[in-house]
């Protein structure tokens, strides 16, 4: 790839990427050419994509590495292992979340917590941690993975809906103190996207069907649907876009 969308020779690290929407934007940057650091839980899951990445680009171009996202030492240790085996990073994808389902009257608050540590908190951590450097170079991207949640509201979903809402203004707030260096700072919002974690949402007939009526375009999203503004908002072409939040939902936020 060549222009202003090339990432040939920039460090990406994805947390949460060894499945679903993470994997699909690790994929995607480094279809774009950069190098990418995969991260996740799961050491085995995390081990297959690695090894998937490998083959698909080259063992020089994919790192792994597994930290706990929501712990800060973890972070700066994590951070600091990333950049001293991959190199400085240029690009991060703050994607690391978990889904609680449970009414807001009955939610214990360790789960409120959890979710609350693992979708907004995590990406507070990790962006600060990847943001020193990045100012300390003069520049970078970091891209938060919100939700359409960030604009909507459903039951049973509040800590994950009060999370996105607030990853929604911690992107501003990362903005307002960081596009100064050269750090921009932006977030996608995808809407309901067919992943193994939403099978059992697809499956439903009667959730399915409400999703192809409420969303204009008539059909669920998929991980491919990510990638394109995911490689925009690490790239060059967007070295004037500083704390937006881009809907990927299929216009389903511009319809009542």
């Amino acid at each position: 790839m060549t222009g202003i969308f090339d990432l040939t020779g920039r460090i990406a690290l994805v947390t949460g990427s060894s499945r679903g929407i993470g994997r699909a934007i690790a994929h995607g940057l480094a279809t774009a050419g950069a190098t990418v650091v995969l991260h996740g839980r799961d050491p085995e899951r995390l081990a297959a994509t690695t090894s998937d990445f490998e083959v698909a680009f080259g063992s020089a171009r994919v790192r792994s590495v597994a930290f706990d996202v929501t712990d800060a030492s973890a972070v700066v240790a994590g951070i600091a292992e990333v950049e001293s085996s991959a190199g400085h990073l240029a690009v991060l994808v703050n994607n690391a979340g978990i889904q609680h389902r449970e009414p807001l009257l009955d939610l214990a608050v360790e789960d409120w917590d959890r979710v609350l540590r693992t979708d907004l908190t995590s990406a507070f951590l990790v962006g600060r941690e990847v943001a020193r450097g990045m100012i300390a170079r003069g520049g970078g991207k970091i891209i938060n993975i919100a939700s359409v949640q960030a604009d909507l509201a459903r039951q049973s979903i509040g800590a994950y809906t009060a999370a996105k809402g607030g990853l929604r203004n911690l992107t501003r707030a990362m903005t307002v103190e960081w596009a100064a260096h050269n750090v921009q700072v932006n977030a996608i919002a995808p809407g309901y996207i067919h992943t193994e974690m939403t099978q059992k949402l697809v499956d439903d007939p009667e959730f399915n069907s409400w999703i192809l009526g409420r969303t204009p375009a008539h059909r669920w999203g998929t991980t491919a649907d990510i990638v394109g503004p995911a490689v925009w908002l690490a790239s060059s072409g967007s070295d004037f876009v500083n704390g937006q939040v881009v809907f990927i939902d299929g216009g389903m936020t511009v319809v009542v």
